[in-house]
This record gives structure tokens, C-alpha cells and sequence, in this order.
């Protein structure tokens, strides 16, 4: 199966997944969810009277769920009904089903981190700090990376006053500081390293993310100073901020021999870090330092 049609296993029940490239979105057999988390002999069924029950559900189907194309049990691809994270999110909350319960206790808990959080943002920073050493991050690199999403907030903060639109602007704008600095654009950037869903700063090296931090800086202080009106004006300041940033990055290899850009991503340095931890303890051990 490719990789992006994957069966992913819930409860030893299959589920047939599909990745999305231009949304950049998982999508999820809705009959193949339903079945097991309910144990269903007959999901479509199910599904069927779950919308009679759930009036508001069955009024957003069409925008919950979309035809997708998947592998179908005699093994050809058809369409089927699907649906993103967050559309599958909703129709779990619409199974009355024991197995679908720590899902709605899950969502509650973050709708209330997430309340929390309004109301003091400093919640967010902390439980973002916690969040990487989970995942093995260093505590060095974890303090760039939160670095790092002020100096974005800086530069969105720009656009937003120089008349740039979220969403779509954005993503142009940023696509021409990363080939500016980088060599090539966002998601290129993201194939390089392996990634889908995940996010490309958390999965940068102390370099990367400081040559792109520099990038987006210098295109904030662009910004102020030359006061790019339209998103054709800030496509001018964005190549000439991450120029900035790619000269430099270009001086880096050239003195180094070695590329800054590479295909390593946070599975590659959190093994590292895991690596450092094992034999931090193995010369803990009586006789570790004679290994």
C-alpha cells in the first residue's frame, strides 16, 4: 500500500487512511472509525441512524464527510466516504459507544487547556515547553524554538498592519522566504525531511532554525522600514529578507563543506539526545567508563 493510502490499526480493527498533499490532511474511512468503535456488523447502518439521531451531524454531512478515493475489500480503489481530523472528531462525538468515550474526555481536556490558555497565555508557553521535553527535544534547542514562534509573531504581526491576508498570503509569503534562505519552497522543504502533517520548525536543526529565524527577522525590520503595501510589495521584502539568511547560509557551507540543509528531522535528533541519555547511564553503572 503507498504511503498515501495506509491502513492504520485501532483496537486491532483497520482503518483505511489517505493523504491529502494539497490540504495537507489525513482522511479517515468513516465506516472503517464507526466500526471500530462500535463493533458494528453493519457500519453504513450505523451511520445511517447516527445522523437520524444527531440532526445537526446529518445537516453538515456533506461538509464533514467527502467522497475519498481508498482500497476497497475486494482490493480495487473506490470512493468512500471520509473525513479529516476534525470532521472525525465530530462524529465521534455523536457515537454513544464506551470505546469512544476517552476521545470525548480528550476533547474536553482541551477545550478547557484551551480556555485556560485565553485567559493566560503564559499557560500556552508552558505547556508547550513541556510538550517538547516529552518528545525529547533538549532544552537548549526547545528555548530557539520558542524563540523562533515570537519571532514569527513579529513579522505576521507586520503583514497583518501592511495589508496581508492569512491563510493564502501567508503561505505565499512564506514560501518566498524559505526559497529565498533556503533553496527551495515550504512543502519541498517538508518532502526533503520526510514530513506530512508535521510541523517544518520543529523539525529543523539548531542551524536551520536559526538561519530561518534571521530570514523572517530580517524581513520584519524590511517591513517596517520600507512599508510594502499588497502582497506584491511584501513578496519583494520576503526574497530580500530570506536572501539575507541565504547568503549567509551559503558563507556557512562554503567554509564548512557541509550542507546546513539536510534531510534529518526530530526523530534523527531526538535519537540523538536518547543516545547522549543511554550513555550518560551506562557510565553511571559500576565499570561504565571502562565501555
Amino acid at each position: 500500500m503507498s504511503e498515501s493510502n495506509k491502513l492504520q490499526i485501532y483496537d486491532e480493527k483497520p482503518i483505511r487512511t489517505a493523504w491529502d498533499a494539497k490540504k495537507e490532511e489525513w482522511f479517515f474511512s468513516v465506516s472503517d472509525v464507526v466500526q471500530a468503535l462500535t463493533d458494528s456488523a453493519d457500519p453504513k447502518q450505523y451511520i445511517k441512524k447516527m445522523r437520524s439521531r444527531d440532526p445537526e451531524l446529518a445537516s453538515k454531512w456533506g461538509t464533514i464527510c467527502t467522497p475519498v478515493e481508498m482500497i476497497a475489500a475486494d482490493g480495487k480503489k473506490r470512493k468512500i466516504q471520509a473525513a479529516d481530523t476534525k470532521g472525525l472528531l465530530r462524529i465521534i462525538q455523536s457515537i454513544p459507544s464506551p470505546k469512544a468515550e476517552p476521545f470525548k474526555m480528550w476533547l474536553a481536556q482541551v477545550g478547557a487547556e484551551r480556555i485556560d490558555e485565553t485567559i493566560d497565555p503564559e499557560l500556552a508557553i508552558d505547556r508547550a515547553l513541556e510538550t517538547y521535553l516529552k518528545k525529547g527535544y533538549s532544552e537548549e534547542w526547545i528555548h530557539q524554538r520558542l524563540m523562533s514562534i515570537r519571532v514569527r509573531n513579529d513579522l505576521t504581526a507586520q503583514w497583518d498592519s501592511h495589508g496581508i491576508e492569512k491563510g493564502r498570503e501567508y503561505a505565499i509569503l512564506t514560501d518566498e522566504i524559505t526559497r529565498a534562505w533556503a533553496g527551495m519552497n515550504t512543502r519541498q522543504y517538508k518532502n526533503l525531511k520526510g514530513l506530512r502533517k508535521e510541523n517544518l520548525r520543529d523539525n529543523m536543526s539548531d542551524l536551520e532554525l536559526v538561519l530561518n529565524m534571521l530570514a523572517e527577522a530580517t524581513t520584519t525590520e524590511l517591513t517596517k522600514a520600507h512599508d510594502p503595501q499588497g502582497l506584491t510589495e511584501n513578496q519583494c521584502i520576503a526574497r530580500r529578507g530570506g536572501k539575507v539568511a541565504g547568503d549567509a547560509r551559503k558563507a556557512i557551507e562554503a567554509d564548512t563543506g557541509t550542507p546546513v540543509i539536510t534531510a534529518k528531522n526530530a526523530m534523527d535528533f531526538t535519537h540523538v539526545i536518547e543516545l547522549v541519555g543511554e550513555a550518560t547511564d551506562e557510565k553511571d553503572k559500576p565499570g561504565g567508563e571502562d565501555k
